[in-house]
């Protein structure tokens, strides 16, 4: 009741008031009834506002009972709002994530004996990445071939050690594991895998792993949705995780197969057939500090020269089965004046230059991106970065990886070149290039320079004001998968 009901109730003896408040003739209300009513309509407004208020602000009144505080529809109004709270007013709402606080072995003892991941035919030590939060030492010098700052010789196996060092800056964290939408869990699992890929028992490669699923068992985070919230990053590709026996022989671990860990979303360079992995880029050598820096090298990338049709850096692959390398190289030397080969069977050292090879991308309108070693590549990202339109054999390179960074519309900033017509002569990539017109390659090279934020990661001691970078992307993508599962369970 409000106090105009009031007044007519104890001032009209119940007849509606039809004259206005002016010149009106009826009752007037000067008994202690009235003020009654209303000093008591004030103290009853009074304590409703300061019951809303307490509950927003923290305030609370010592007198209330422990009893009341376990009133059921005490705490059905203390949810409400805390919902409307965290739903209306805070724009983390659906972001919130906590990072599990993990034993040192898992993650800084790793960076600590860096010198165990290094193996005896590296060139150079992996400890040299460690530096600058695991973007690797600053490139000086690059002849003009890069901007002046924020370039890094980056190891892709680091991406594990530059999402950590990101998230910990995410704007969304929480210490209140109970607000959370996501658990971060920052195991380094591909530095310390490769610790143990050679010359070690399966037994040593699986021995982080599971103590890893022993001590998340543990923690009351895991109970709420037993472990499909949790979510991992590594710098290796999903297989490596997925090891299908205990054979000595065989390569990788078993984590990914723990059943544990099956419940647990993955990140890697380079995902499988499975329902937890997720493809991100692999790390390039850019990693800026400003959007500045973004559109600056966007800029460039449009008015660069670019004098051979394609290019092509890597190595034959003579016992991979069904490998095309072969025949673009061979394509390639033959195409002359059209072609920039970057061979890094006899020139390993220029392979790994980061200068080089951004060099020769940045000199190309197409870039060659057959697999590696496996489906995927680095070169495809410092490809992209220099605005250069990638050119796939495979359709597991990119258009089924990378899902959150890269368009579904291939076309749109790709060409593909069927494998078997190329391996059986049907195919010249020569000529399959020059077939795609000016507008064409122009329209292309666009969508790619427009891409470039999608693929890069910045630097983890600052943040971008106004671009989304591959590490923002990524964190979308999986709080979007974990809603998923949780509508699921619901």
């Amino acid at each position: 009741m409000n106090p105009h009901e009031l007044i007519k109730v104890y001032c009209v003896a119940g007849h509606p008031i039809k004259r206005k408040w002016r010149n009106q003739s009826g009752p007037k209300c000067y008994g202690r009834r009235f003020w009654f009513v209303l000093l008591s309509s004030l103290l009853l407004f009074i304590f409703h506002y300061l019951f809303l208020v307490s509950n927003n602000i923290g305030f609370s009144f010592s007198s209330i009972s422990d009893s009341t505080t376990n009133d059921p529809n005490r705490k059905k109004n203390q949810n409400y709002l805390s919902t409307f709270k965290h739903s209306e007013i805070d724009s983390c709402s659906g972001r919130y994530i906590y990072i599990h606080d993990l034993p040192s072995k898992f993650n800084e003892n790793v960076l600590k004996n860096c010198e165990l991941a290094t193996r005896a035919t590296d060139r150079i030590s992996m400890c040299t990445y460690v530096a600058n939060l695991g973007l690797g030492p600053r490139i000086e010098n690059s002849g003009g071939v890069l901007s002046e700052n924020s370039w890094y010789s980056t190891n892709q196996f680091f991406l594990e050690v530059i999402f950590h060092n990101r998230m910990k800056k995410y704007e969304c964290l929480t210490n209140d594991s109970s607000l959370a939408y996501a658990i971060y869990v920052p195991f380094y699992a591909g530095l310390d895998l490769r610790r143990y890929l050679w010359g070690f028992r399966t037994s040593m490669r699986d021995a982080s792993g599971v103590d890893l699923v022993k001590w998340l068992l543990e923690k009351p985070e895991w109970k709420k949705m037993w472990g499909r919230d949790h979510f991992l990053v590594s710098g290796r590709i999903s297989n490596d995780f997925r090891r299908q026996s205990d054979r000595n022989s065989n390569w990788g671990s078993k984590f990914r197969f723990l059943p544990e860990s099956k419940n647990m979303s993955m990140l890697t360079i380079e995902s499988g057939s499975w329902n937890n992995d997720f493809a991100i880029p692999y790390p390039t050598y850019f990693h800026p500090s400003t959007d500045g820096e973004v559109l600056q090298w966007q800029d460039r990338m449009r008015k660069q020269r670019r004098p051979y049709l394609f290019s092509f850096a890597g190595a034959a692959r003579l016992r991979q089965k069904g490998s095309v390398r072969n025949e673009i190289i061979t394509q390639c030397i033959a195409s002359k004046t059209t072609c920039k080969l970057l061979d890094c069977n006899t020139v390993a050292r220029e392979c790994d230059d980061p200068v080089n090879l951004m060099k020769l991308f940045q000199s190309s309108v197409f870039c060659l991106q057959p697999r590696g070693d496996s489906f995927t590549r680095r070169s495809t990202f410092d490809s992209i970065l220099a605005g250069c339109i990638p050119v796939f054999f495979h359709p597991k390179s990119a258009y089924s990886q990378y899902v959150w960074h890269l368009p579904k519309n291939h076309s749109k900033y790709s060409v593909f070149v069927s494998p078997s017509e190329l391996r059986q002569g049907k195919v010249l990539i020569n000529e399959t290039l020059l077939q795609v017109s000016k507008d064409e390659e122009l329209a292309m090279r666009e969508e790619v320079i427009r891409l470039i934020p999608n693929i890069i990661y910045a630097d983890p001691r600052s943040r971008l004001e106004t671009t989304q970078d591959a590490f923002d992307l990524s964190v979308k993508g999986i709080l979007e998968k974990i809603e998923k599962a949780k509508r699921e369970i619901s």
